[in-house]
C-alpha cells in the first residue's frame, strides 16, 4: 500500500465539522501560507533589491506575472493532492521510469539546496545586522532551526501554521512601515507594470525574480499539504476542497506579491532615486536605509524581516525536501537528520565564498541560487500538467482546456526565459574563460538537461498509459491475500505506562488458542545497563514481579503466557529477546520520549523494527 504524504501530519486537521462558508474557509486555508514563505524568502529579497536598485520600478511588471503564475501553478497542485491523494514527487515514481525519477530527484534535491543556501545567508545577514555576530558564525548557527522544526512538527499541523503566519506578520507590518517612511512616486510604480526589458542584465534579475516566486519545491510541498486537511470523499466534498484551496492560495500569494513589491519598490524609491544602481548586498540596504530615510527604525525592522523571513522559509524547505526524497525514492529519514544534511550541503559552499571571496558576494549568491531555481522549474511544472491533465488519475477533476492552455503557456514561457539565459551566459563564458574542459562538461550537462526535458513532456503522450502501482503485486492469485496469517508465538512489550492495556488487548487478538505469548519488559536503570542480570537491584525485582501478576491474570483465561526481563537499552533487548523465542511477531507501544528526548535517546520503535525480520505491530 501506498505511504501517506508526510504521514506524521496527513489528515490530522478535521474539516468535516466546520459549518458554514467562514467557517469552512478557516479550516482549509494554512497550506497556502506555509507555501507563501517561500515567495519571500531572503532570495527574493535579493533579487528585488537588486531589480529596484538597478532598474527602478521597471521591473515591478515581472513580479506580477510571476505572481500570476504562482497563483495558476499552486492551484494545479493542490488540485493534485486534493483529488489523487498523491504528492507531485509520488505522482511522478507512478509515471516516470525509475532511471527518470533519480533525474528528477537529483534535480529537485539542487533545488531545495539553493533554497536552504539563501535561507543560511539571509539569517546569517540579519543576526550579524542585529547582533553584530560574523557572518561565518551567523551561519554556523544556523543549524540550531533544526531543533525550532522537530517542535512544531510534534505540535501538530495548526500550530506550525501559526508560527509561521506569526512570522509572514512580522514581514508584512515591517515592510508596510518602511513603506511609509520611503513615500515612493505612485505614478511610477504604475508604469512599472508596462512590461519591458531594458538589457541583458535585467534578463538575468528577471529570471531571478521567476525563479524566486514560482519556486519548484513550493510545487512538491503544496501537493502534500493540502492532504493535511481530512474532507469526505464524494464529488462534493472534493469540489469543495479544491474552491477553498484555491481562495487560499490567492489570499496567501498575493500577500506575498504585495511583499515584494514593497521591497522593489522600497528599493527603487531610496537607492535607485539617490542614483546607487549597484547595492544588491542586503548589508548595503541595511546600511543606507538609515541615512536615506531618516530614521533608525527602518534598518531595524528590516533585520527582523529578514531572519523571520529565513526562519520561516527553513521550515518549509525542509518538509519539501522530505516530500521529494520520500515521494521520487521511496526514502524516509527522521527530519531533524535530513534537515541537518540538506543545511550542511548549504553551509560548506556558503562559508566557502565567503571565507575566500569575502561578505561581498553574498548578494551574488543570493541572486545565482535563484536562478538556480527558476532553471529547475521545467522540471516540476510539465510533469504537474500532465498529471492534472490526465483524466485516468482526475476523472471529473482533470483541467479543462482553457487551463491547459495557459498552464502550457507559462511553461513555454520559463522555458524559453531559461533557455534565452542559459545562451547568454554560455556566450559570456567563451568571451572571458574559453576553458574547454568546462564547455564540456558544461555542454554534456545541457546535453543531459534538455534530453530529460524532452522526455519527461512527450513520455506521458507516448508512453504506457497505464499507472504504475507505488506498491507493485505480481502475484494476482487473491487467495493468499484473503488467507489469515497464523501466528505461533506472539512476543508483548510492556512498560508499566497506561498504553500497556491496548497493547495487551491487541496482542491477545493477534493469536489463536495454540498460541503462546511472551510478556516481555526491559529494566533501564543504570545498574541494569552495567550488570544486566546480576543486577538485582529494586527496581529489577519489583519490574519481574509486576510482570508475572500480568501473566497470571491472563493464563486464566487460558492463555499460554511466559514472561522475560531485558536489561539495559530497549532498542538492543527488546529483539534478542523477539529472536530468542523464535518470534513471529512482536507488539508494542508507541508513545515515550518527545522532542529533545528524542533526539538524545532516540526512538525505540525504528531501531527495534530495523533489528527483527519479523512484523511489528505498533499500538497507539
Amino acid at each position: 500500500m501506498a505511504k501517506k504524504s508526510l504521514e506524521e501530519v496527513h489528515h490530522s486537521v478535521d474539516t468535516l465539522q466546520k459549518k458554514g462558508f467562514f467557517g469552512k474557509l478557516l479550516a482549509f486555508m494554512g497550506p497556502a501560507y506555509l507555501i507563501s514563505v517561500g515567495y519571500m524568502d531572503p532570495g527574493n529579497w535579493a533579487t528585488d533589491l537588486a531589480g529596484g536598485s538597478q532598474f527602478g520600478y521597471t521591473l515591478i511588471w515581472v513580479l506580477l506575472m510571476s505572481n500570476i503564475m504562482a497563483v495558476l501553478l499552486q492551484s494545479l497542485s493542490a488540485r493534485l493532492g486534493i483529488v489523487s491523494g498523491r504528492d507531485l514527487a509520488q505522482a511522478g515514481r507512478e509515471v516516470y521510469p525509475p532511471t527518470v525519477n533519480y533525474s528528477l530527484y537529483f534535480l529537485a534535491e539542487i533545488a531545495i539546496i539553493a533554497t536552504d543556501l539563501a535561507e543560511v545567508i539571509g539569517m546569517a545577514i540579519g543576526l550579524n545586522l542585529l547582533f553584530n555576530i560574523p557572518l561565518i558564525w551567523g551561519i554556523l548557527i544556523t543549524f540550531l532551526d533544526t531543533f525550532i522544526l522537530l517542535f512544531l512538527i510534534n505540535k501538530g499541523m495548526r500550530k506550525m501554521e501559526a508560527f509561521i503566519l506569526a512570522l509572514i506578520s512580522i514581514i508584512g507590518i515591517s515592510f508596510f512601515v518602511e513603506m511609509l517612511i520611503a513615500r515612493p512616486e505612485m505614478t511610477e510604480v504604475v508604469k512599472g507594470f508596462i512590461p519591458s526589458m531594458p538589457n541583458h542584465e535585467a534578463l538575468y534579475i528577471a529570471l531571478g525574480i521567476i525563479g524566486a516566486t514560482v519556486m519548484p519545491h513550493n510545487l512538491y510541498l503544496h501537493s502534500s499539504l493540502v492532504q493535511t486537511r481530512k474532507f469526505g470523499n464524494n464529488h462534493k466534498s472534493i469540489k469543495e476542497a479544491i474552491r477553498f484551496n484555491f481562495i487560499d492560495s490567492a489570499i496567501a500569494l498575493n500577500l506575498a506579491f504585495f511583499v515584494n513589491a514593497a521591497i522593489l519598490i522600497l528599493a527603487a524609491a531610496t537607492f535607485y532615486k539617490a542614483g546607487m544602481f549597484e547595492v544588491a548586498e542586503i548589508q548595503d540596504a541595511y546600511r543606507l536605509l538609515e541615512p536615506l530615510l531618516g530614521n533608525g527604525l527602518a534598518p531595524i525592522l528590516f533585520a527582523i524581516a529578514l531572519i523571520a523571513a529565513g526562519q520561516s522559509s527553513t521550515i518549509t524547505g525542509t518538509l519539501a525536501g522530505q516530500i521529494i526524497m520520500e515521494g521520487f525514492i521511496n526514502f524516509r529519514m527522521q527530519a531533524w537528520v535530513r534537515r541537518m544534511i540538506t543545511r550542511l550541503f548549504a553551509i560548506v559552499p556558503a562559508i566557502l565564498v565567503i571565507y575566500y571571496m569575502g561578505t561581498s558576494y553574498t548578494g551574488k549568491m543570493l541572486i545565482f541560487s535563484q536562478v538556480v531555481l527558476s532553471l529547475q522549474l521545467g522540471f516540476a511544472v510539465i510533469p504537474l500538467i500532465h498529471f492534472v491533465s490526465d483524466k485516468k488519475r482526475m476523472g471529473a477533476f482533470a483541467i479543462g482546456t482553457g487551463t491547459k492552455i495557459m498552464s502550457w503557456l507559462v511553461a513555454s514561457i520559463i522555458i524559453v526565459l531559461n533557455t534565452w539565459l542559459v545562451v547568454n551566459e554560455i556566450q559570456n563564458w567563451w568571451a572571458h574563460s574559453p576553458s574547454i574542459l568546462l564547455l564540456v562538461l558544461v555542454g554534456l550537462f545541457l546535453i543531459f538537461i534538455i534530453g530529460l526535458l524532452i522526455f519527461i513532456t512527450i513520455h506521458p503522450f507516448i508512453g504506457n498509459k497505464q499507472l504504475r502501482k507505488l506498491a507493485v503485486h505480481h502475484n494476482e492469485d487473491i487467495e493468499p491475500i484473503l488467507e489469515k496469517p497464523e501466528y505461533r508465538k506472539i512476543v508483548i512489550s510492556l512498560d508499566f505506562s497506561s498504553i500497556d492495556q491496548e497493547v495487551l488487548r491487541h496482542g491477545l487478538a493477534l493469536g489463536s488458542p495454540q498460541t503462546e505469548y511472551l510478556l516481555v519488559h526491559i529494566v533501564e536503570s543504570i545498574p541494569a545497563h552495567y550488570h544486566g542480570l546480576d543486577s538485582g537491584d529494586y527496581e529489577s525485582v519489583k519490574d519481574k514481579e509486576v510482570l508475572e501478576k500480568y501473566a497470571m491474570r491472563i493464563s486464566r483465561f487460558g492463555y499460554t503466557v511466559h514472561t522475560k526481563i531485558g536489561y539495559g537499552n530497549p532498542k538492543n533487548a527488546i529483539p534478542e529477546l523477539a529472536n530468542d523465542f523464535d518470534a513471529d511477531v512482536l507488539v508494542l507501544g508507541s508513545h515515550g520520549h518527545k522532542f529533545l528526548m528524542d533526539i538524545v535517546l532516540g526512538t525505540t520503535i525504528n531501531s527495534v523494527r530495523h533489528k527483527l525480520q519479523i512484523p511489528v505491530f505498533v499500538v497507539k
